[in-house]
């Protein structure tokens, strides 16, 4: 016998437009579903959940809309009931209209008090939520150096030092044979300079080998480091090698921990929170629960004066026009189309296109196409004018929401974001990423039951409640800022009580190597 259901009973018809609806739960082949003015369909073969099926007839070469936009066109006459993916969604090039500022919300309105987070207040007036001692190496001579002065410092170690986070060693493949003036060398500089300067970092040992293109004295000197961030530079060959080097590096930071644990956290406004907005391992429902209801308590934080910074280019190209749209300038609008250009010219270098994504996990996940998943990858904006437009590890100074120009590669994207002053990270997943990113406290967002229990101890927060009809994406939005202004706090983060986050530093490398 076969199963009937209504269709809002077993899936999602997101906008009136979509010739396709998503599956919230594993369909089998021959249900048949009452779509109400769309009549009764069969579904052809077996949907899994988070997928997409066809309401409408499409005949080949037509668009198919999600979210009211196209996610591509028809490989093949689509007929209702159809699985609609890879096998008959392709690709859609048409040129999408880009308009400039004529669709901004203005200033989004806040309500009652300023919230207030127990966060630790700079010399330069930014306000951390992590107390750090980081080791930053201008090279990656001194990469094995650093980690070993860091590993002095892991678990007992630190236990009569209650105030301070942690000793981390941010160490990376670059720094020597590399053109500082080139642009791989200058986003090198930008991220290490930005690190140096974070207001999650009080205590800052820079080191070197001492014969690098990138010297220590140069990250050390940067101005933008709070003035009272305590500050040692060291180099391997300056000390006699590396074990005389991790002795007195030991030394260095055990000097600092003293009046690093004697600073205490004071309550701050949340308009002080500098918010990174990421997504990684996405699927069919990430467009529809955590990344909108991330885009809530974006809007929240932006309308009582803070910041947000969304990023990931190549998942923003498809919907940078729903951007656009949004800009508070022309010049904004454009800065953002010209970073989408670059991206092509550096794909087509590369021997690639921008079309390439989605992932295998993504397509597993019933993403098919990337206008598909960057529809869903920009609700993590919310509704908020776009205030400016930066390059990879740019410093941020605007307020409002504001998009920086990264990778989609998880850990180089979120490494962008922290250089650039993120004290908060947020990251949507729907197949299971578990990224941390020390010195920023990251956040994991499920964005569906399944696998928030499957992967409990790796998740902060199960976004599925949305699809499963347990909770409303206001409440979910709401929980999810009053978790970030827990984890401002001190509250730990499921990626920091299991140490993740070192490893995860990872600079953008690309550029002239001689």
């Amino acid at each position: 016998m076969k199963t009937q259901a209504k269709l809002a009973d077993v899936a999602l018809h997101l906008n009136e437009q979509d010739e396709v609806a998503v599956a919230t739960r594993a369909l089998a082949a021959g249900t048949i579903i009452d779509a109400g003015e769309d009549g009764a369909i069969t579904l052809a073969r077996d949907v899994p959940g988070s997928h997409k099926f066809a309401l409408r007839p499409v005949p080949r070469a037509m668009s198919v809309h999600k979210y009211g936009q196209s996610i591509g066109r028809a490989l093949v006459d689509i007929s209702p009931g159809d699985h609609v993916h890879s096998h008959n969604l392709g690709m859609d090039d048409s040129d999408r209209p880009h308009e400039f500022g004529t669709a901004r919300s203005g200033p989004l309105p806040a309500s009652g008090p300023m919230p207030t987070f127990m966060g630790y207040p700079r010399a330069n007036g930014k306000v951390g939520t992590r107390n750090y001692i980081a080791i930053l190496t201008s090279v990656n001579c001194s990469a094995t150096a650093a980690k070993l002065i860091a590993e002095a410092f892991r678990g007992a170690a630190l236990d009569e030092y209650e105030n301070v986070d942690g000793v981390m060693a941010l160490t990376h493949q670059s720094g020597c044979g590399l053109v500082p003036s080139s642009e791989g060398g200058q986003v090198l500089l930008r991220t290490l300079n930005g690190y140096a300067a974070h207001p999650n970092i009080q205590g800052l040992l820079v080191l070197g080998l001492g014969c690098e293109m990138v010297p220590v004295d140069l990250l050390a000197g940067n101005t933008a480091i709070p003035g009272d961030t305590l500050v040692r530079t060291m180099t391997i060959q300056g000390e006699g090698g590396v074990r005389a080097t991790v002795k007195q590096g030991i030394a260095s930071i055990k000097e600092m921990l003293t009046e690093l644990n004697s600073r205490t956290r004071v309550e701050s406004p949340a308009s002080e929170l500098v918010l990174g907005l990421n997504c990684g391992g996405s699927d069919g429902f990430s467009g529809i629960t955590a990344n909108p209801a991330l885009g809530v308590a974006s809007d929240k934080l932006i309308s009582l004066g803070g910041t947000s910074v969304l990023a990931e280019t190549p998942e923003v190209f498809g919907a940078e026009h729903l951007l656009t749209r949004r800009a508070v300038s022309a010049a904004v609008g454009e800065k953002l189309l010209e970073r989408i250009t670059w991206w092509h010219g550096y794909m087509e270098r590369g021997g690639g296109t921008l079309d390439n994504n989605p992932s295998p996990g993504n397509k597993a996940g019933g993403l098919t196409t990337i206008l598909e998943k960057s529809l869903g990858a920009v609700a993590k904006a919310g509704l908020a004018d776009l205030s400016a437009v930066y390059e990879y590890a740019e410093p941020v100074t605007e307020r409002g929401l504001v998009f920086m120009d990264t990778p989609g590669y998880d850990p180089v994207s979120v490494t962008g974001i922290v250089a650039g002053g993120a004290t908060v990270v947020c990251f949507t997943t729907g197949r299971g990423s578990v990224l941390g990113a020390k010195p920023t406290p990251s956040i994991k967002l499920a964005t569906n039951t399944e696998m928030y229990e499957r992967m409990s101890e790796d998740m902060d927060l199960n976004c599925g409640r949305i699809v499963d009809g347990t909770a409303t994406m206001a409440e979910v939005g709401q929980e999810i800022f009053d978790l970030i202004l827990r984890v401002a706090s001190g509250e730990q983060t499921v990626s920091e009580e299991l140490g993740i986050g070192q490893e995860e530093f990872v600079p953008w490398q690309f550029g002239s190597v001689t």
